[in-house]
């Protein structure tokens, strides 16, 4: 291998391990996927989703992008959505965002370039639609937190709204939509005590 030799060392290290540890453990992993739980995070590197909750490969079906957008006309986060409720049966959907985003701080900022900046934008409406509460917090990073709070809380919205969620919730599928925060300085997750079980999203 011409290219990351050290990151292929580090798989045979770490794939060695887990058969040493469980010899059955990648002959488990190719029978079934079936995961309760659909992960929504921000694409952080220091917010690995599966490590935080301590949950195994197979245990929670993931998608990330910047600042944890759940946009009703992303093609590629619906499909996920759809295939975790409709095909894998998921119980749970976890919007989860974490202190200290780049992404949501960006919103306070100037115009970033495309397409990062049509992405933000996402973020950018949710800053505006809360900018008075905003502006009551005289503390920069304070602001920055508790936007933080509420694009969570925006996009816990935006996945009740989905026909996917409507329609499981039509049919009786029991599926919670949660919207958790994450703490990079103490690595604790936060309930923030927005989720919703029926139609009528937070």
């Amino acid at each position: 291998m011409r290219y990351l030799p050290q990151i292929f060392a580090k798989n045979r290290s770490w794939a060695q391990g887990q058969v040493a540890r469980d010899s059955d453990f990648f002959t488990r992993l190719c029978a079934i996927q079936a995961p309760e739980y659909l992960w929504i995070g921000c694409a952080d590197s220091r917010v690995p989703a599966n490590q935080i909750v301590d949950l195994a490969p197979g245990e929670l079906f993931v998608h990330r992008n910047v600042a944890n957008v759940a946009p009703p006309e992303d093609i590629n986060y619906l499909s996920v959505l759809q295939y975790a409720v409709e095909n894998l049966g998921v119980k749970h959907v976890i919007v989860c965002g974490h202190y200290g985003c780049g992404g949501v701080r960006a919103a306070f900022g100037p115009p970033l370039e495309p397409p990062l900046e049509h992405w933000l934008r996402h973020v950018r409406a949710v800053r505006e639609a809360h900018e008075a509460e905003l502006n009551q917090l005289t503390d920069g990073t304070a602001r920055w937190r508790r936007l933080c709070e509420l694009n969570v809380i925006a996009q816990v919205r935006n996945v009740c709204n989905t026909s996917t969620v409507t329609r499981a919730w039509e049919r009786g599928q029991s599926l919670v939509v949660h919207g958790w925060i994450y703490d990079l300085r103490d690595g604790l997750l936060r309930d923030l005590d927005v989720s919703v079980t029926s139609s009528g999203g937070p």
